[in-house]
C-alpha cells in the first residue's frame, strides 16, 4: 500500500502543474528548550495540504484571479477521517473554499487542481 507520504508528494506535484499550490501543514505541539509546549500548524483537524487555487471569475472580473483556500486531507485508501478533520473540511467548504478528502492525485484532477482532466 502507499503511505500517506508519497500520496502527498504526488498530490502536490501534481497540483503544481495546475493552478494549485498546496503546502505541507504540520500540527502538534513540542517542548521548546525549556520544555514549555510550543504549538504549531493552524489547528487541531486542519487538513494535511493547505494552499490556494487561482480562479478567474464573473464577467465584471474577466482577466482578474482570485485565490480560493484550498484544504486537502490526504489518507491511504484504508485510511479515516476523524470528525475534528471532517469539521475543517465542512468550513472551509461553507465559506466558499475547496476542501476535500484524497487518497490519490486522481481525487485532485476531479476537483480540478491539477491542470489535468
Amino acid at each position: 500500500m502507499t503511505s500517506e507520504q508519497t500520496i502527498q508528494q504526488h498530490i502536490r506535484l501534481a497540483c503544481s502543474k495546475g493552478d494549485c499550490r498546496l503546502f505541507r501543514n504540520n500540527t502538534g505541539t513540542l517542548p521548546d528548550k525549556n520544555g514549555r509546549p510550543v504549538s504549531f500548524g493552524l489547528c487541531k483537524g486542519s487538513a494535511d495540504l493547505i494552499g490556494w487555487t487561482s480562479r478567474t471569475i464573473t464577467p465584471e472580473m474577466v482577466g482578474q484571479q482570485v485565490a480560493v483556500f484550498t484544504s486537502i486531507e490526504v489518507k491511504t485508501a484504508t485510511g479515516r477521517i476523524r470528525p475534528e478533520q471532517q469539521q475543517w473540511l465542512n468550513a472551509v467548504q461553507a465559506a466558499g473554499g475547496i476542501a476535500a478528502v484524497a487518497r490519490s492525485v486522481a481525487d485532485c484532477e476531479q476537483l480540478g487542481l491539477t491542470g489535468e482532466a
